[in-house]
């Protein structure tokens, strides 16, 4: 069921068309102008306005741009008895749904009307996705703010529904694992388990046990039957990460798995079927390894549905003042400390390229608050070879360092309008502390 708002001001037209609405399952309000409407929309929530174009005291594009400013998601759709007249056409350029002859067939109205939910819906479905993901993702340890890492939790929300394959690529340290439990977390598979795996910590002959399982006798040791970590994830998720390291024989079996949706432990003369789906990850290039006979052609196929690459934290380098606020935060908070950055020790980290990552940078961080002498962290208290580093290459001009405090400000605002400004849901949600949020507040002029 909707919530439409009718407006038209001959009374016949919008008696009909909410009759019409209502026996279809719709609550319906009417307005018989553009006052009217405007009061309408104030004080109620709308799915859809579907508005006549001339009114006498004025026009449905009147009512299109007050709906823009209270609810900007609603959809509007412009009811005209001039078809292809100029303020028709302008309200489509200003974002009306649609719009169409006025006393057309109702069926057609109807169908339009139903097409205009059917993308609404589609899109609040969306939004909603993009919100759990961004909201998961803090917990989860992903702080970011970069357009990249943007573009990766909108790709990642879209993908998340499905039970698509997913491919994780990015080097060492910049949260592959985390942006598999984030898929796994906003997907109709969040009950079920998440079951990891790490392809290069093991020998070939165990990480087949482990994945596949085995039975009794199968090799020596076998003394009983053994379930498969890809069995115990049905239902689920099951992340291979690292699956550059797995042997070619082991890249056989684990195609054939894929392929058939059925699991034959070691030893067994029968297969099993399981319900999981397969992210992997990896911070090889894979398409090299094919190149060179290390990695299966058709396996990659299958496990690259969807790609998702994470960038590097010296391609985002934006992200690199939130996330050294959120680790020392963290890091105080265990060691019964606060901490500030002071200008000087934030240039030496934007200036480090960072080879480890976000990782690196978390380690660095925690180093800096056991060792750190005082509050405020200078260039003495980073670790040294970070300190060296800011000799690597030129500091970010004045000009830089200001976006960065724009993005970071922009940051906070975001998640203090998500969260109606409640500070303890925006801290937690940004990933720091309420006095690290407050004292931001104060620094960025945002206090309410």
């Amino acid at each position: 069921m909707a919530a439409i708002l009718v407006v038209d001001d001959e009374g016949s037209a919008r008696a009909t068309l909410a009759l019409l609405l209502k026996r279809r399952g719709h609550r319906t309000i009417q307005a018989d102008g553009v006052a009217a409407a405007a009061k309408a929309l104030t004080e109620n929530a709308f799915d859809l306005v579907v508005t006549d174009l001339r009114m006498p005291d004025g026009d449905g594009l009147d009512v299109l741009r007050t709906v823009h400013a209270h609810s900007p998601q609603t959809a509007v759709i412009l009811l005209t008895a001039y078809v292809g007249w100029e303020s028709a056409k302008e309200a489509m350029r200003l974002g009306a749904f649609d719009y169409l002859e006025k006393g057309r067939d109702p069926d057609e109205l109807l169908h339009r009307i139903d097409k205009a939910l059917e993308e609404k819906a589609l899109r609040d479905e969306n939004e909603n996705l993009r919100r759990q993901v961004r909201e998961r993702f803090a917990p989860s340890g992903i702080i970011a703010g970069s357009a990249e890492m943007q573009r990766v939790f909108d790709l990642v929300a879209r993908v998340a529904p499905t039970d698509a394959p997913v491919l994780i690529q990015g080097e060492s340290g910049t949260g592959k694992e985390l942006i598999a439990k984030a898929i796994h977390h906003a997907s109709p598979r969040r009950d079920g388990p998440f079951v990891p795996v790490n392809c290069g910590a093991l020998p070939e002959n165990l990480l087949e046990s482990e994945i596949f399982g085995h039975v009794r006798g199968a090799f020596s040791g076998a003394i009983g039957n053994k379930k498969g970590l890809i069995e115990e994830a049905d239902g689920g998720t099951f992340f291979l990460d690292e699956i550059g390291e797995m042997a070619p024989s082991l890249q056989v079996k684990l195609l054939r798995a894929l392929q058939d949706g059925e699991i034959r432990p070691v030893g067994a003369t029968q297969a099993t079927t399981t319900d999981t789906r397969l992210v992997a990850a990896t911070n090889r290039d894979l398409q090299q390894m094919i190149q060179q006979g290390n990695f299966r052609e058709d396996l990659f196929y299958r496990l690259n549905v969807i790609s998702v690459v994470l960038p590097p934290l010296r391609e985002r380098r934006e992200d690199i003042p939130i996330l050294a606020e959120h680790f020392l935060e963290r890091a105080g908070r265990k060691h019964g400390r606060a901490f500030r950055l002071s200008p000087e020790a934030l240039e030496g980290l934007l200036r480090y390229p960072w080879p480890g990552n976000v990782r690196e940078l978390e380690n660095a961080m925690e180093r800096t608050a056991i060792l750190a002498h005082g509050a405020q962290i200078g260039v003495e208290d980073i670790p040294p070879h970070i300190a060296v580093g800011m000799s690597l290459g030129p500091a970010p001009s004045l000009a830089a360092l200001q976006r960065l405090a724009d993005i970071e400000k922009a940051h906070i605002l975001q998640a203090l309008e998500r969260v109606g400004w409640n500070h303890s849901r925006a801290a937690d949600a940004l990933g720091i502390g309420r006095t690290t949020l407050w004292r931001k507040l104060k620094e960025y002029g945002l206090r309410p």
